[in-house]
């Protein structure tokens, strides 16, 4: 009954509008990595928690935004998002000089699998996969090039002025008011068969599968003014793709730790 009343709240939306993050909101990224934990092998998990303590991934989650302020880390701003403009697949573009989420995933998890890393430098890392993960499930964060992945395509919800970004980050999650705990309870029902077909997937099918969903996120009335229906409509694909997130990185650090 707990679970089915929690999926009842999932349809409602209240007027509550104060998200203002520029990724997945803290709710989501911790969404993706609460559930990731649900899926570790024995060896990876005790990996996890030699590497990062008792922080658990789900807070582990948002360390990647928290240092975006400290110069030192200036080099992974552009580490957040990829553009692949439509009919292009990512081999075809243009590859951005400071990196980008496809190329951050890849070096990420082949540091991380190589082993020669300082205990500091590793905990730094999976931090950082762990958020990038998010990232990627998030369709505009795989931009097309024309307006900063939405950030620039202006709308009302809920009759507040926000933008499709942002929407996406945070509102849709945050406006259910539910804990991240609590989403990823009501969400968290993948089948074996879908979890071994979504961990087979590789970093830039993850890209291309973020980027087949842009139609569907960019479908707005004339006037930008969206709200429940605009929910209804989309609460389904928000929910898969946290819970592909989740599920994919357990598979992600099961292979890296499970040896």
């Amino acid at each position: 009954m707990y679970i089915l009343a929690l999926l009842s709240l999932l349809l409602i939306t209240p007027a509550n509008h104060t998200g203002n993050e520029k990724v997945w909101g803290k709710n989501g990224h911790r969404i993706v990595g609460e559930i990731a934990a649900d899926y570790l092998t024995p060896e990876a998990r005790k990996a996890v928690d030699r590497i990062i303590g008792p922080t658990s991934m789900a807070i582990a989650s948002t360390w990647m935004d928290r240092i975006k302020s400290d110069p030192a880390y200036d080099y992974t701003h552009s580490w957040h998002w990829v553009t692949i403009p439509d009919g292009m697949t990512y081999k075809e573009t243009k590859k951005n000089p400071d990196g980008d989420l496809v190329n951050a995933l890849r070096t990420i998890i082949k540091k991380l699998k190589s082993g020669n890393l300082s205990a500091d430098e590793e905990a730094k890392k999976l931090k950082m996969l762990i958020h990038l993960v998010g990232d990627i499930h998030q369709p505009l964060h795989v931009g097309n090039g024309k307006d900063r992945g939405g950030n620039d395509t202006k709308v009302e919800w809920f009759y507040e002025e926000s933008n499709l970004h942002r929407v996406w980050d945070s509102e849709m999650i945050d406006d259910r008011q539910l804990s991240f705990t609590e989403f990823t309870a009501a969400i968290n029902h993948p089948t074996e068969t879908q979890i071994t077909k979504w961990q087979e997937s590789s970093v830039v099918d993850w890209a291309h599968e973020s980027m087949k969903y842009r139609d569907q996120v960019y479908d707005l009335p004339d006037n930008h003014e969206i709200g429940y229906k605009y929910q209804y409509k989309n609460r389904h694909l928000l929910n898969k793709q946290l819970l592909k997130g989740g599920v994919r990185l357990a598979g992600l650090l099961n292979e890296i730790y499970s040896k």
